[in-house]
């Protein structure tokens, strides 16, 4: 755990910032005046280390070119934690794990109070993100189950959900910009991973990947299921969060050392604090006075080793002089698994805070998660945010950052939040953030964020079986379903969804049910299906 002690005192307060907020202004008035004068000009300037900026009739030839050069597109760190809970930090006041180093990110940055997933459980909310898109929409609807070589066809078809190559997911239109691409962690994208047989993580854009199907195995304590770009490793020494700020310090060492100057996309997908949960016995030693049980102290210990890696990570991007212009996004992939759901979860102590529900919901314990967004160039610190944002914004937010066009022809779900990175301004949303899981444990299946008001509904009065996936007959069914026995809470006045304003007099009811329902069909009809295998060809 070298550099650990130092890796917080990397959030420097340099000059880039005010250099680049200048730029900015400046651009925005040269642009103005071009136009109005309607003159042809051509203007070099040495602002921004060299950068040549030529306008014509006030249209950037740079943006046109197809995007920003190297010295100024930003680097990009996405840390993803797995089943952290919004109230497991201690920048969201929990009142015992020490988690030094993400607090001094959402100090020195930007902190989210209203950041949501885009799913309440792993892969459809790993999906969410990579794509930007709803993962209904690329047909991944629950947690996808490892499939090996013998797996018998079911009659769900759930062998077969993958991640499709024909998604355009946001390592690899980097990739194709220019960006040296990194996955480190949990993939958990495809049903059969590190085969031929579906795609891997090199498919999603990521030219060097070091993964695990899902779970670290046996425990994050020494891992004996982390592949390589294809190469199984073996057993491995060390917790995974480590292993995971290990790989991704190295790649970033050996890119430097071999004189790449590309600006970087990597992602630390850690599996922490998901079980299996396992944590260094000195940090469990130091919370057992303040838990009820060994096994709370186990988790409050893995909270604060993720914590640890994270400071490893920022170290080394100040150690290569990579700090100040690397956007790090911070958060988790869904709210905190429920102590003692199933048979191992006995350390899954997360909180939500005042949010009611947790993993598997669709109130806002399962979705609404930690986010911090950290850029020493282009974030001023101290900054806090409460509009509803989500995991779906960061494709469009990092591809204008970087200057690469969005993808053509995608019905995109996320919006761009660079002016309010840059700016502080709050982009409005053109259409709610909405979740539609088959497989909830409150029974509303259908939720819906728009502005203040969260809305729920159920599919049928509830008739609608829960489903893990959709097939042909099943898609059917949840296209034809009626939404029934709707929930609207007002969250400025009462975040924790306690008093249920439908059926009350709401002005506002009567639109947030026209707008909810017009937006499940919208989605419902754009989510596809998997076909099971034929009985014919299983025989074979």
């Amino acid at each position: 755990m070298s550099g650990v002690g130092e890796a917080g005192d990397s959030l420097k307060q340099q000059g880039w910032r005010d250099r680049i907020w200048v730029l900015g202004r400046g651009v925005f008035g040269l642009v103005a005046g071009f136009f109005l004068g309607g003159v042809m000009r051509v203007l070099r300037s040495s602002l921004a280390g060299g950068l040549v900026l030529v306008w014509i009739y006030g249209i950037s030839l740079v943006q046109a070119c197809g995007g920003l050069r190297g010295e100024l597109r930003p680097n990009v760190l996405v840390i993803l934690c797995d089943d952290l809970g919004y109230g497991d930090l201690g920048c969201n006041g929990h009142p015992i794990v020490r988690t030094e180093y993400l607090d001094r990110l959402a100090a020195g940055g930007l902190r989210l109070s209203n950041f949501y997933s885009a799913a309440p459980v792993c892969s459809p909310s790993r999906v969410g993100l990579l794509t930007g898109r709803s993962p209904n929409r690329a047909g991944v609807y629950d947690w996808i189950p490892p499939a090996g070589p013998d797996q018998s066809p079911r009659a769900d078809a759930r062998e077969q959900v993958h991640l499709r190559s024909s998604e355009a997911t946001l390592p690899r239109l980097l990739r194709a910009a220019g960006y040296d691409t990194c996955l480190a962690g949990k993939w958990h994208c495809n049903s059969r991973f590190n085969s031929p047989d579906q795609p891997q993580p090199d498919a999603a854009g990521f030219q060097h990947w070091f993964a695990t199907q899902n779970n670290a195995v046996p425990s994050h304590r020494n891992p004996t299921n982390y592949v390589r770009n294809g190469k199984p490793l073996g057993e491995l020494s060390g917790f995974s969060c480590h292993l995971v700020a290990d790989e991704i310090s190295n790649w970033l060492r050996e890119r430097q050392q071999s004189g790449r100057t590309e600006p970087f996309f990597a992602m630390a997908a850690f599996h922490e604090p998901h079980e299996p949960v396992q944590s260094p016995p000195e940090l469990v030693e130091l919370y057992r006075p303040l838990s009820n049980a060994d096994e709370e102290a186990q988790y409050y210990a893995n909270v604060h080793n993720m914590d640890l890696a994270v400071g490893r990570l920022v170290a080394v991007l100040d150690e290569l002089g990579l700090r100040e212009n690397t956007l790090i996004v911070f958060t988790s992939d869904n709210g905190p698994e429920t102590l003692n759901r199933y048979k191992g979860a006995r350390r899954s102590w997360g909180r939500t805070g005042i949010l009611r529900g947790m993993k598997l919901h669709t109130h806002d314990g399962g979705l609404h998660v930690a986010g911090i967004m950290n850029w020493p160039a282009g974030i001023r610190s101290g900054r806090s945010e409460a509009a509803a944002v989500s995991a779906l914004d960061l494709l469009p937010t990092v591809l204008e950052l970087s200057g690469v066009q969005l993808p053509a022809g995608r019905v995109l779900d996320g919006i761009s939040l660079a002016g309010l990175l840059r700016d502080g301004l709050v982009p409005e949303r053109p259409r709610p953030l909405l979740w539609v899981y088959y497989n909830a444990v409150n029974e509303c299946r259908v939720a819906m964020r728009q502005g203040r008001w969260k809305v729920l509904a159920r599919l049928n009065s509830g008739t609608v079986p829960r489903l893990e996936n959709l097939t042909p007959p099943t898609a059917a069914v949840v296209r034809a379903a009626e939404l029934t026995d709707v929930l609207i809470y007002d969250l400025e006045a009462d975040p924790g969804e306690t008093c249920n304003l439908a059926g009350r007099g709401l002005p506002e009811e009567a639109g947030l049910l026209g707008l909810l329902k017009s937006e499940y069909q919208d989605l419902v009809q754009d989510s596809p299906a998997w076909e099971p295998v034929p009985v014919v060809k299983q025989q074979e």
